[in-house]
């Protein structure tokens, strides 16, 4: 492995100009270099090399990146390679080693806290796999619940000895710091300043992020002990939040994909026993209720999920209080009820893999039918009670962005509830009017300008406020298909890359960069293109771990559909000449004279164009609708949403002939 700071020294003394121009000819053009393609064939130069940015674009192939890439693209070498090749070009001498942990733990004290978590986890599984009491005690009991070798091996589990301190002796005579064994949790320092194992004498569950690496680990005692406690997990750290976090999606993200669904059950045993039935699309909450973030985080693989309930009827009955969040999220839930107090872990085990498979395909159902039947059966002939329940399932309609969707749900529960469809989109109408209505005394409210509009700004002393939508309204933006956004997402991309490490010098906002305010008022917009999203979404994780991405950040990231695009929108085929001024005396703005104008107009042109669209949608529907309840609601929205419309126009200093 190369050194770092070789790398880095690498990086800052090749220069893109010279790099290229050892195999393309270049000549100045504005601020920029432009020459034949080396890519491609052409005759019309579209191959710009910007020396500022360090960075080179082809406009007509798209090949873009830093003098690493193109001596990786052009020679066809590998990234170690093109390194030792523009080394040699500079006369740099390279100097590789082999990286201890240790090496890695000193560079940065949020890397210390994944490579202490890392040590743990072969600590904890080599005790399982080779410890005398870890093979005695560990592996036996994984054994005895029917667990293989190589699911136990999959998922990295292990055992951490009933000893007060043998993981920190053993982590302290590798080299690691005590302080990153407590920071992750690993250890606990007691009120007399006593530090010891966190997880003594448990069967451990490591917890992987994302991408693979520990963050944090389950431990269950094998105590009959009514005094311990049965599971211990890591507490919140830099590294791990357990509500963004699900057990087993690093394992099964792939699975996911390809089966366009996600099983989720509620513990670690239940992960494996469903994975090792071979279903590998399973993931759990990791001793968590279910969580917006978890949601999420699935809604990026799939659309579609499976919970898969133990027998418990009043368990079953809390989770349903909280499963409208998945609805909210406009994703599909299915619903699979094992029987006679079985958990999917002890179920898989009493009837087998095949069997287990057959049961959860042929089991599944809809989870407002579900719901609807489940209660019912508690209400019997009760009148009230079947009246509340009525009203409960109609709620979770209600959270369902998909109205087509939301339709058939209503027509299903006619039939179970045993009620005119009529009564059910009456109730459903009244409880989204008043939704509407309440959404529309938020948006009022935030209308109000602060002060009098300055001359000569469409924004005026203070501009527009921070945040035009609240929740409520983002949720209906992002019911509504955006197709042709595509342009005003760029251009949020592009503000971000250019100004966002510069501060924010408006409104009296102290110590916010220009990045963290753009993200701030992007919260309730939806980016419909796929390439924008990840962007977004990768600046909005920078910014929740105390960091600013920058620009370079995107242009070398490893993700080249993300790299391409961060290199297009830091870069332009065009530039201005200097005659627009010498010689015509044509005086063109720059952007950065009011940056404030720059980013709102940004922010709101974006929004302004997704209002449009909602409109537009609306108009249709409201033109084919024949019931008048529904039209009033459409038209109240229609209305809701035009004034929204209007004072974004008002921002912006449209002029709408309306």
């Amino acid at each position: 492995m190369i050194y770092q700071d070789t790398i880095n020294k690498i990086m800052d003394t090749a220069r893109i100009e010279e790099v290229v121009g050892d195999f393309v000819s270049l000549k100045k053009r504005g601020t920029s270099l432009i020459g034949n393609c080396p890519f491609h064939n052409e005759k019309t130069p579209s191959f710009n090399v910007s020396v500022t940015k360090g960075i080179y674009k082809c406009f007509g192939c798209g090949k873009g990146g830093d003098s690493v890439r193109f001596i990786m693209e052009h020679e066809k070498y590998s990234y170690p390679e093109a390194l030792k090749y523009l080394a040699q070009k500079y006369n740099i001498e390279v100097e590789e080693k082999e990286e201890s942990p240790q090496n890695i733990e000193a560079n940065n004290a949020r890397e210390s806290l994944y490579v202490v978590s890392l040590y743990a986890a072969n600590y904890f599984s080599n005790e399982l796999w080779t410890g005398e009491d870890g093979r005695a005690i560990g592996l036996s009991y994984f054994k005895e619940r029917g667990f293989r070798e190589d699911i136990i091996k999959k998922f990295e589990l292990g055992y951490s000895p009933d000893q007060w301190d043998a993981l920190i002796l053993s982590a302290k005579a590798a080299g690691h710091k005590e302080e990153y064994l407590e920071s992750t949790g690993l250890s606990v320092r007691n009120d007399k300043g006593r530090v010891y194992d966190r997880f003594r004498g448990r069967v451990m569950f490591p917890i992987h992020n994302f991408t693979g690496r520990v963050i944090g680990f389950g431990g269950r005692t094998l105590k009959t002990d009514k005094n311990v406690p049965k599971y211990v997990n890591s507490p919140e750290s830099d590294i791990y939040h357990k509500s963004n976090v699900l057990y087993g999606l690093f394992q099964a993200k792939k699975a996911i994909r390809e089966a366009d669904n996600c099983y989720l059950v509620e513990g670690y045993a239940d992960v494996l026993s469903v994975h090792q039935a071979g279903v590998e699309n399973v993931v759990a909450s990791s001793g968590t209720s279910l969580t917006i973030e978890q949601i999420r985080l699935i809604g990026r693989f799939t659309q579609n999920v499976t919970i898969l309930y133990d027998g418990d009827a009043a368990g079953i009955k809390a989770s349903l209080r909280g499963l409208d969040m998945i609805l909210e999220e406009g994703l599909n839930v299915k619903v699979v009820n094992f029987p006679d107090g079985h958990d999917p872990d002890s179920y898989m085990h009493k009837v087998g893999a095949g069997a287990f498979k057959i049961y959860i395909e042929n089991n599944r159902k809809d989870f407002i039918l579900y719901k609807a039947d489940m209660l019912l059966k508690d209400a019997g002939n009760d009148p009230i009670k079947r009246a509340g329940i009525i009203r409960d399932i109609v709620e979770s309609i209600a959270k369902i962005p998909d109205d087509i969707k939301a339709s058939v749900f209503i027509r299903e529960s006619s039939r179970i509830l045993q009620v005119e469809e009529r009564m059910l989109l009456t109730e459903l109408n009244k409880m989204r009017v008043a939704k509407f209505k309440k959404a529309g005394e938020k948006q009022q409210q935030s209308f109000q300008p602060k002060t009098s509009f300055s001359p000569g700004s469409p924004y005026g002393q203070d501009g527009p406020p921070d945040n035009l939508f609240d929740d409520n309204f983002a949720d209906e933006v992002a019911t509504v298909k955006i197709d042709d956004d595509t342009l005003q997402e760029h251009e949020i991309i592009r503000l971000l890359l250019t100004f966002g490490h510069e501060l924010v010098s408006w409104d009296k906002i102290d110590n916010m960069y220009i990045g963290s305010f753009i993200m701030q008022n992007l919260s309730d917009v939806t980016f419909e293109d796929d390439i924008c999203k990840r962007i977004i979404l990768n600046y909005k994780e920078e910014i929740e771990n105390g960091l600013l991405p920058t620009a370079n950040q995107f242009i070398k990231s490893n993700d080249r559909q993300i790299a391409d695009l961060a290199i297009t929108l830091s870069t332009s085929p065009y530039s201005l000449s200097e005659n627009w001024y010498n010689k015509h005396k044509i005086y063109v703005r720059d952007e950065t004279v009011n940056l404030k104008a720059t980013i709102l107009g940004g922010l709101f042109h974006l929004k302004k164009r997704k209002v449009d669209r909602m409109l537009i949608s609306l108009l249709d529907e409201i033109k084919v609708e024949n019931d008048p309840v529904n039209q009033e609601i459409l038209m109240s929205r229609y209305a809701h949403i035009k004034n929204v419309e209007r004072e974004i126009s008002k921002f912006l200093g449209s002029v709408i002939i309306k």
